[in-house]
């Protein structure tokens, strides 16, 4: 956390269509209260003057079936406050049960982001379990305090769809449910603090998941900007959205009861109609207004939209409901203060039969124009209509209780009154002045605690910040000279700040530790261990880096490959300490082996593959084919945005050739084994005739690798 700057906080939300401007909320299932909930939050966050910068970082989309601002790479929303639209998959727009594969790439373009700005967030706030896929590797890249919102739970979602009678399978299917759940247990178990709408999110939802630690659960009702959202004023004429709603309607001046959601399954369209269609009194005393989203033609929609839409015209049909039900193709953002404030008007209801609902903004919208509610029992509402008073909570699969509910509210005009008036009062309770004052607070809170715990970890994240990377391998590079390594030590001090400094080894994890205490060498930023197979960050604690593994893991099959070398002579395998996941090591006696060249045949006649690395006259490593020290490096540099010209490796041995031909400035200090010898004349390669580490200095200064640098972010607006 800056002493000089402010907080700068980054929310994360993949899915949906935002922009700054008219969202197109309701327009599917996945750009509806969360899209509002998170420009409201960016926005409330950025007017507080201890918070200097504020992004919504989201997916970009190109494509002309969407408006062109999604396309945007950054738009300012408010003073100190940007949507950031990121690169991620497919330029065309996808729901959020297919971005998974994606994710990987949304957490590379973020950081590339940060390099780019110069800056590195304090605070990573995910919203939605495809968002806390890369908060959590985000918070852990960069040691960033993690806030994650869930807005709905996988779990909850689940047993719903269950109770409605889905298989398991198809909601596997649809919905993706087991890798969603597995996202949503990972970031509650990394997250410094999970923000809840109400106290039933985190009993009975979060709940259900283990690992969550009261101590990081913080409940904070959504604000809701209330000065949209008002009572009609006596003696008001109906607004303009009442041509488009009482067109349908054979007797308008009914009771209005209104429903205001997105095309989702969750969202229990189906049993609502078939609530009011059965229901005879109901239907006799009041029109049903049903805005669902945005729609050209049904036919050209998703399919689970068109269904749901298709179901919807069918039971209208089914129970003969035309003049007595309202179903608009469209309606534009600004006229949703105005059909609440229309239903009001003809003292009406508003209803919110969702399955789940893990809080509802909606209700506090309709409270605050003065229409009492019906809402399900499950989640937010229970917590709204609490502290509102204006409403009844119900069983959304009991059409019947649905039912019954409207009509109570309806009939007793004393009663709508007094929810009418309650409603207005209790909504304002929930203001974003009041949000963003626990927020902030409550993160504050864990940014000191952060420093507290690991004082010697305040990070400077120089993968993100240094415009500079050096990599060097450990034995008889950097060790073999301990004065050597002394003058190594302060060149590194001083320059530090410019610097990233990383370890590029043949040794595993463990071993790489142990090695850094003995010679005092210091703490790297970077990692790439067990011979370029695995890629680690961090000063203190080290996180691995799963998309490498992901990346190298193709066609390895190290147990076939131990069987086809079983019977070469020559080989050993090395202990079990020094074998990997991703690294299949061998003593080698070249006196008693056969060539490198004919151990590789006898591994392809075999129909495998691997690459062979073979070092010091004495080991050999086997690895899958897209790793090494140089592909390790290669990714290192796109992955944090420097270019190759910016890193300069240093190495003494044949597992550093890839790593010294990658296209880095590469340094062979004079110690150097024979097997390197082949590289005299590459170019980019220096051999120093300095030993140990002070061939590393003196390659630092035969490529001016620091003195002739320009800074990369010397041009870069932060705005």
């Amino acid at each position: 956390m800056s002493n000089v700057r402010g907080l700068y906080i980054a929310l994360i939300s993949v899915h949906g269509l935002i922009r700054g401007t008219n969202p197109e909320l309701g327009r599917d299932a996945d750009t509806g209260g969360q899209v509002q909930y998170v420009l409201d939050l960016a926005r409330a966050l950025s007017e507080r003057p201890d918070v200097d910068r504020v992004e919504l970082m989201t997916r970009q989309i190109l494509s002309t079936n969407v408006g062109t601002q999604y396309g945007e790479p950054i738009e300012q929303i408010a003073d100190k406050a940007w949507i950031v639209r990121l690169p991620c998959g497919p330029n065309r727009y996808l729901h959020k049960e297919t971005l998974w594969p994606y994710m990987p790439q949304f957490t590379d373009e973020a950081l590339q982001h940060f390099r780019r700005i110069r800056r590195v967030p304090d605070v990573v706030h995910s919203h939605y379990a495809d968002a806390g896929v890369v908060g959590v590797r985000l918070s852990k890249l960069l040691g960033a305090t993690l806030v994650h919102t869930g807005h709905s739970l996988g779990k909850s979602k689940q047993l719903r769809l269950l109770d409605k009678g889905l298989a398991p399978e198809t909601i596997e299917k649809r919905y993706r449910m087991t890798r969603r759940i597995a996202a949503e247990e990972a970031v509650l178990e990394a997250a410094d603090l999970v923000i809840a709408s109400t106290d039933q999110e985190v009993e009975e939802q979060w709940g259900q998941y283990l690992g969550g630690s009261p101590s990081r659960m913080l409940v904070i009702p959504p604000g809701v900007d209330l000065s949209r959202f008002r009572p009609p004023r006596r003696g008001n004429p109906p607004p303009a959205v009442a041509a488009n709603i009482d067109r349908f309607f054979s007797q308008p001046k009914k009771p209005l009861i209104l429903a205001l959601q997105r095309p989702d399954e969750r969202k229990n369209l189906a049993t609502l109609i078939r609530a009011y269609a059965e229901h005879d009194e109901l239907k006799s005393r009041a029109n049903l207004a049903l805005v669902i989203g945005t729609r050209d033609d049904i036919t050209k929609l998703p399919k689970a939209q068109r269904t749901i839409l298709t179901e919807m015209l069918m039971l209208i049909d089914r129970y003969d409901l035309h003049g007595s039900v309202a179903y608009p193709k469209s309606h534009h953002p600004d006229d949703v203060p105005d059909l609440y404030r229309l239903a009001a008007m003809r003292r009406g209801v508003f209803v919110n039969p969702a399955l789940t609902e893990p809080f509802g903004l909606t209700l506090i919208e309709s409270a605050a124009s003065g229409l009492p509610v019906v809402a399900t029992d499950d989640g937010g509402p229970s917590a709204i209509i609490g502290a509102c008073r204006n409403g009844l909570l119900v069983n959304a699969l009991d059409a019947g209780e649905i039912a019954d509910a409207l009509h109570e509210v309806l009939v007793d005009s004393g009663a709508w009154r007094r929810r009418s008036k309650s409603g207005v009062r209790g909504a304002h309770g929930f203001s974003w002045s009041g949000h963003v004052d626990r927020y902030l607070k409550a993160v504050r809170r864990r940014l000191r605690s952060r420093v507290r715990r690991r004082p010697t970890e305040v990070p400077r994240h120089p993968l993100v910040l240094a415009d500079r990377l050096l990599v060097c391998d450990i034995d008889y590079t950097l060790t073999g000279d301990h004065a050597a390594l002394d003058r190594f030590r302060g060149w590194l001090d001083a320059h530090r700040g410019e610097v990233a400094f990383g370890i590029a080894t043949g040794r595993v994890l463990s071993n790489t530790i142990r090695a850094l205490k003995q010679w005092r060498i210091p703490r790297p930023d970077v990692l790439i261990t067990a011979v370029g197979s695995e890629v680690y960050y961090g000063r203190r604690r080290f996180v691995d880096d799963v998309g490498w593994r992901r990346l190298i893991d193709r066609r390895w099959e190290p147990e076939r490959l131990r069987e086809v070398l079983a019977a070469v002579r020559g080989l050993r395998l090395q202990p079990k300490a020094d074998q990997r996941p991703f690294k299949l090591s061998y003593f080698i006696d070249p006196k008693k082996a056969p060539p490198i060249a004919e151990i590789r045949r006898r591994i392809r006649s075999a129909e495998l593959d691997a690459k062979l690395i073979y070092s010091h006259e004495a080991y050999l490593d086997l690895l899958p084919a897209r790793a090494s020290k140089g592909g390790a490096l290669k990714y290192l540099a796109h992955r944090w945005g420097l270019p190759l010209e910016h890193l300069l490796v240093a190495g003494d041995s044949g597992n550093d050739t890839e790593m010294l031909t990658s296209g880095a400035f590469g340094v062979i200090v004079g110690n150097y084994s024979p097997e390197l010898e082949a590289l005299r004349g590459e170019p980019g390669v220096y051999f120093a005739t300095a030993k140990y580490a002070d061939g590393i200095l003196e390659g630092i200064e035969h490529f001016g690798f620091v003195d002739g640098s320009e800074s990369a972010g010397d041009d870069i607006d932060e705005g």
